[in-house]
């Protein structure tokens, strides 16, 4: 959620359970506008906060003329002093998905370890010695994949609050005045803000409906499984919520009939493996 609307965005997303406390709040409020100043970012948000069980991490995003590729991400403890998160390279995700495994503890220096047992093949089986193949990975770069991976699966958008020019640069519609209360209520007016999967499945009929301009993301309606995500209206119907089943703890909301929308993560960073189970 942008930081210029922090302390009016967490009220409305408050309903989950998860918000911040005073003292959070405010030294978000000042670190983030000089954050903004020193990275020259366009704007910053607050990603969310992730769990650990000595330390909480504090995520904040910013972002530069491309909305898509020019992202950065930080993590804080104290919510004043901010350091720069590598980006996730598929090695880094790979090594991961892996070795890390259970709750974050709160300490990047902290080290996964994953041991595998390579047999190698050949008649001499009896002979040769199994080799063991030891993986580390420290928790900043399991921070980095899981803030990666929320965002690949879970970050949302209305369709039309983002334009994509014909040069590929996508950037905030200044003309987008919400969903209306009718569109609010469905699934298909909400995007992924992440790079589309699912566009070059469709045939060219539906293709044909499409705006190139604004339908450039997959709609949360062709998630798998059906049923990952809990859509609700809430404050006298004045506010839609959108939780994630996949991701507990990601919590997106929109006011129909106003530009204002975002979205936070408050969680242990855990993707829920069980939701096919549990439909």
């Amino acid at each position: 959620m942008d930081s210029n609307s922090l302390f009016y965005s967490l009220e409305l997303v408050a309903g989950s359970g998860n918000t911040l406390n005073i003292e959070q709040r405010t030294a978000l409020q000042t670190s983030l506008v000089i954050l903004k100043k020193n990275y020259k970012f366009h704007r910053v948000l607050f990603w969310g906060k992730i769990l650990g069980l000595k330390e909480d991490y504090f995520i904040a995003q910013g972002r530069g003329e491309d909305e898509m590729k020019d992202k950065k991400t930080l993590y804080s403890f104290n919510c004043m002093d901010w350091m720069l998160l590598a980006p996730a390279t598929d090695s880094v995700i790979e090594e991961v998905s892996k070795t890390a495994k259970g709750r974050f503890v709160g300490d990047p220096s902290y080290v996964y370890e994953h041991v595998e047992i390579h047999r190698p093949g050949g008649r001499d089986d009896a002979i040769q010695e199994e080799e063991e193949v030891v993986t580390k990975v420290n928790e900043e770069s399991r921070l980095a994949v899981t803030v990666h991976r929320i965002d690949e699966e879970a970050s949302v958008v209305p369709r039309g609050a983002y334009l994509k020019s014909p040069h590929g640069l996508v950037q905030i519609n200044r003309s987008f005045g919400g969903l209306s209360h009718s569109e609010a209520g469905k699934l298909d007016n909400f995007l992924h803000f992440s790079k589309a999967k699912n566009l070059k499945k469709k045939s060219i009929l539906e293709m044909g409906d499409l705006n190139p301009a604004i339908d450039f993301l997959d709609v949360l309606s062709d998630d798998i499984p059906k049923g990952s995500w809990s859509l609700q209206l809430e404050c006298a119907s004045r506010v839609l919520v959108l939780r994630s089943l996949l991701w507990p703890g990601l919590t997106f909301f929109h006011l129909p009939t106003t530009p204002q929308h975002g979205h936070i993560y408050i969680g242990d960073g855990r993707k829920n493996l069980d939701l096919p189970f549990m439909l």
